[in-house]
Formats: C-alpha cells, sequence, structure tokens
C-alpha cells in the first residue's frame, strides 16, 4: 500500500499548483491513500470550507491541520461534520472537530491523527499522553499515520521514538521546510521532521519576502499575502505493509 502525505498548502497559489500536479503524482506511484495539510490552505491563514472542498476534489482522503486551524470561524460546522478534516487531537474537547479519522478503502483502511506539539507553540495537553490515549482505541485499524505539527525538531523526533512500532509513520508539518531525515526507525516507523510546504518557491514560507522582512525588521503587525510565481509541491512517499501497519519504504518528492 502506497501512501502520499502532503506538505501545508499556501493560500490559492499552493491550491492551484496541487490541482495541476496531484493528480498525476497519484496514477504514476499508484497511491492508495492521500493525506494533505491544509492549515493556511484559505488566502490569509487558516482553512475555509471552500478550500477543504478544493483539496478533496484535487485529490486529498484526509485534510490535517495545526495551529491555524480555528482562525477561520468558517471553518467550524465543517469540523464537526466529520467528513475527513480533523485538528489536533490534544486541543480540549470542547474544540469543534476530532484529531482522528479513518480512510476506509475497503481493501485497506488507514488512521490518520493529527497532533501539535508544545515547544515554541500554543499550550496544549501533551501530544505524548494524548497519542497514547488513542492509541489505546482497539478498534483502529493496523495502518496509523500521525501529522505531528510542531515547531521543535528534537520533539518531533522524540515522539516519532516514542510511537515507534506503534504506528506506521509520524510526519512533521508546520516549519514549511522539507527535512533531508526519511528514515525508518527500528521497530518499522517511518519518520520525517517536516515534509515541507505546497506553495510559491520564491518565498518566505509562502509569503511574499518583502512582507517578512517588514514585519522582522519593523516589528509591527503586517498582513501577510501569498508571494507570485513557480510552485513546489512537497510531499511523502510511504511503502507500507497493510499485513503488519509497518513502512517498508519512504521517499521524499519535490513537484515543480
Amino acid at each position: 500500500m502506497n501512501i502520499l502525505c502532503v506538505g501545508d498548502v499556501v493560500g490559492s497559489a499552493g491550491c492551484r499548483h496541487l490541482e495541476s500536479v496531484l493528480p498525476t503524482i497519484k496514477r504514476q506511484y499508484a497511491v492508495n491513500v492521500c493525506i494533505v495539510n491544509g492549515e493556511n490552505s484559505a488566502d490569509g491563514n487558516g482553512i475555509l470550507p471552500t478550500s477543504a472542498k478544493s483539496l478533496f476534489q484535487f485529490g486529498a482522503d484526509v485534510i490535517t491541520t495545526g495551529n491555524h486551524v480555528f482562525h477561520r470561524r468558517e471553518i467550524y460546522d465543517t469540523l464537526d461534520e466529520n467528513i475527513g478534516i480533523i485538528r489536533p487531537a490534544n486541543f480540549p474537547r470542547t474544540a469543534p472537530g476530532s484529531g482522528v479519522f479513518i480512510v476506509d478503502k475497503g481493501r485497506c483502511q488507514v488512521a490518520v491523527i493529527n497532533l501539535m506539539g508544545q515547544v515554541y507553540m500554543d499550550t496544549l495537553a501533551c501530544p505524548f499522553e494524548t497519542l497514547d490515549a488513542l492509541l489505546a482505541d482497539p478498534s483502529l485499524p493496523r495502518c496509523r499515520i500521525v501529522d505531528f505539527h510542531a515547531e521543535a525538531t528534537a520533539e518531533k523526533k522524540a515522539l516519532a521514538y516514542y510511537a515507534d512500532g506503534r504506528v506506521t509513520a509520524v510526519v512533521g508539518t508546520h516549519t514549511h521546510v522539507q527535512t533531508a531525515d526519511e528514515q525508518i526507525l527500528p521497530n518499522g516507523t517511518g519518520f520525517i521532521s517536516d515534509i515541507g510546504m505546497t506553495g510559491p518557491i520564491r518565498s518566505v514560507l509562502g509569503i511574499r519576502p518583502e512582507l517578512s522582512i517588514e514585519k522582522m525588521r519593523g516589528k509591527l503587525p503586517v498582513r501577510f499575502a501569498v508571494a507570485d510565481g513557480p510552485c513546489r509541491m512537497d510531499a511523502v512517499l510511504l511503502s507500507v505493509d497493510p499485513s503488519t501497519g509497518k513502512t517498508t519504504a519512504i521517499e521524499r518528492l519535490g513537484i515543480v
């Protein structure tokens, strides 16, 4: 079984690029399940029902999110509909939505879990303890992908080792920069610190460089806008043994 995990889609530019390349990539690599991080898919930031609908139309089976998921109130009701858009599971239970979604393809089922880190991030419940609670559910299928939306590389890798052998893969999101540390841990869990970003190449994490410079130099609020120009889709392809739920191969992709 092949599972494709796509890095944070940034704005309408990222959505358009996803539309242009994802269907071909899914055919080329015989992708069974596609997971897309869409927390910045709306222009500005956050996710809207319209941007989520586009991601599903372009080929996502599940949309994961992160710290920007609740920035647009229009998405709240959609999160509660349990249609495959999930938010970090360690938000309080009173938050809209769920942190787990099970993709059922008939011959294969994949549980997708979304968690958020604590280091340099908003204070949420412990991701390690939240993961333990989720994995205690006996109904979860063997294949389990964790999108860990976190800032610190050490926290991401620590969670991966903590979950090694209990989940299929831990894939990092949030930094928008694809890392070169893809690997399979000793007990069969695939890992990469960060998948990367789907959005403009000539940008600062998808944003027009001059706006990021203005914010960092002037220290005053700046209204960000998505950059123009050519885009790239960062992703990671996992080959998984469905009988064990272990990752057998992991490959980084960067599609322009």
